[in-house]
């Protein structure tokens, strides 16, 4: 039996092939081609295991079906031993081969390439909304800053070129407004686009229901959860779910004393912010997600509350998704 461990890098990759007893057969870099990739695998494919890959920001290329098991490395979960004398992209790509064979190897989920796509779409549409929203404040701060006017961003959506021409700015000022404004109306009309294509794939999924009955989960943060998500079953737990989304502690205790913290990164950034964003929308049309938030602040602060609420709501989103059940508020705030 073979295993190949690959080192992935932005323009090239080291590749190697080990045996049984850690032996390398065969190693190479090699530029970022899948053609070349597969070719220097090829002579081995009936005898390998599997080939590990890391699980960098540009591994989607790597992934796509060529005859081989492909397996994605939990590069967070791998931990090194410091004692190591010499270190390199070889002996990484050895690294992942040897963890491979041992069977000890931590991997990632691998998602189909059609959901990877419609996902990307809705982290597209979510850095859009970041950078409009930079434009319309910086509308709403030259407002403030040269007249004391106050505009809300709703009317900022609604202005025109020619209503900025009429308020009483200097020339140069109304320029600027105008700018920021012919921006925010262009990345209005791109977010406009992307929404629809994702409520249309969106609205043949039985479970996107399911999400929108949650009190603050709207289509948007309901499409998100769903893609970031994934298939549910990849959960053993509903506490593996809850720390995917960024919902839990991490601490290090000893002696009933904390010692220091985790990896807090570690986990999905996108489906911890849409559980906070659901959070702050649910405290405000749903009482019993209001007590909730109101008796945990009282006892912490304003962000713990906050955070302890996504929590619960990411705990029911689980368990909806798991029982293929619509959300039931007595049994998420008992």
């Amino acid at each position: 039996m073979k295993y190949s461990g690959i080192d992935l890098h932005s323009n090239n990759s080291v590749v190697t092939v080990t045996d049984e007893e850690d032996r390398v057969v065969a190693e190479k870099r090699l530029p970022n081609d899948l053609t070349r990739i597969v070719g220097f695998l090829l002579p081995w494919r009936d005898e390998l295991a599997a080939v590990i890959v890391e699980s960098t920001y540009n591994w989607y290329w790597l992934v796509q079906e060529a005859g081989f098991v492909l397996k994605l490395a939990n590069t967070g979960a791998i931990k090194k031993y410091d004692g190591l004398k010499h270190s390199g992209d070889e002996a990484d790509a050895r690294q992942l081969a040897h963890l491979l064979r041992l069977g000890i190897l931590p991997t990632g989920t691998i998602l189909p390439r059609e959901h990877r796509a419609i996902r990307d779409l809705a982290r597209k549409r979510m850095q859009l909304v970041r950078s409009r929203t930079s434009h319309i404040l910086a509308i709403e701060n030259i407002a403030a800053r040269q007249r004391g006017m106050k505009i809300s961003s709703n009317q900022i959506k609604k202005l025109t070129a020619d209503e900025v021409d009429q308020m009483p700015f200097l020339e140069d000022v109304g320029l600027a407004i105008k700018s920021n404004l012919a921006v925010v109306i262009t990345l209005g009309e791109q977010i406009d686009l992307l929404e629809k294509r994702l409520l249309e794939d969106m609205s043949e999924r039985p479970e996107y229901s399911l999400l929108t009955s949650v009190p603050g989960i709207g289509r948007i943060l309901a499409s998100i959860i769903l893609l970031e998500t994934g298939p549910i079953g990849r959960f053993a737990t509903v506490g593996n779910f809850a720390s995917y989304a960024r919902c839990v502690d991490s601490q290090h205790m000893s002696n009933g004393k904390k010692k220091g913290e985790g990896n807090t990164r570690n986990g999905n950034k996108y489906l911890s912010w849409a559980f906070v964003e659901a959070a702050y929308c649910a405290q405000r049309f749903c009482a019993e997600a209001r007590r909730f938030y109101e008796r945990k602040k009282a006892k912490t602060n304003t962000a713990v509350a906050t955070k302890a609420l996504a929590h619960k709501l990411a705990r029911a989103c689980y368990h909806m998704l798991k029982e293929n059940k619509p959300f039931d508020v007595t049994r998420c705030f008992a």
